[in-house]
This record gives C-alpha cells, structure tokens and sequence, in this order.
C-alpha cells in the first residue's frame, strides 16, 4: 500500500485547510486509517483516525471541534477538514493506515505511512 498526502500549505490563523490522502495498491488490507503531525523539535503525535468497519472516528484533545475525519466508500482517499487553525497547529502531517480495524494512537500500530505535508498557520 503506498499512501500520498497533500494539501498543506501556509494560512493565518483563523483559516482553514484540507488535507488529502490517496491510497494505491492493496487498498482492501486498510482497515483503518489516521493522520499524525510533528512539529518542530517534537515528536509524532496523533491527530485524528477514521474505522472503515463501522465508520467511527476519533481525535485528540487539540483538535477536536476543529478538525474532521472523512473518507469515501472505496477507500481510496480520506481527508482531514482543518478549521479554525492557531499557530500550534503547524507541523508536518502525515497520514498513515493500519490493517485493524480499531483506530490507534501509537504510531507502531500503523502499517503505512505517507509522505508527510507541510502546515503552518501564521499568527
């Protein structure tokens, strides 16, 4: 499985971005899929997950209210709606997938990894 995000970019506070995440291969071994983002001099964290089983999702305490988990039915791509962005918002983010169907916090229970985009949020 190969993963690819874009969609970062730079915005004022305030602002909102969506992140993309294509998928490619053997997309039916994707059970569950997350985004994660590290800053500056930080470690990985997670942002948000999404369960194609039962179409659950979850998020981190920074960013709930905020930010929105999606996909489409094939699995192919999902997405991260970012709105209401702040300053401690930027980092590189990442999207990732899993073949459980249990969304996942740690980054070792990932599977795939993408990339990484780049988001800054300017104050």
């Amino acid at each position: 499985v190969q993963l690819q995000a874009s969609g970062g970019g730079l915005v004022q506070a305030g602002g909102s971005l969506r992140l993309s995440c294509a998928a490619s291969g053997r997309t039916f071994s994707i059970y569950a899929m997350g985004w994660f983002r590290q800053a500056p001099g930080k470690e990985r964290e997670f942002v948000a997950g999404i369960s194609w089983g039962d179409g659950g999702t979850y998020y981190s305490d920074s960013v709930k209210g905020r930010f929105t988990i999606s996909g489409n039915n094939a699995k192919n791509t999902f997405y991260l709606q970012m709105n209401s962005l702040l300053p401690e918002d930027t980092a590189v983010y990442y999207c990732a997938a899993r073949r459980q169907s249990r969304v996942a916090v740690s980054i070792s229970s990932y599977d795939y990894w993408g990339q990484g985009t780049q988001v800054t949020v300017s104050s």
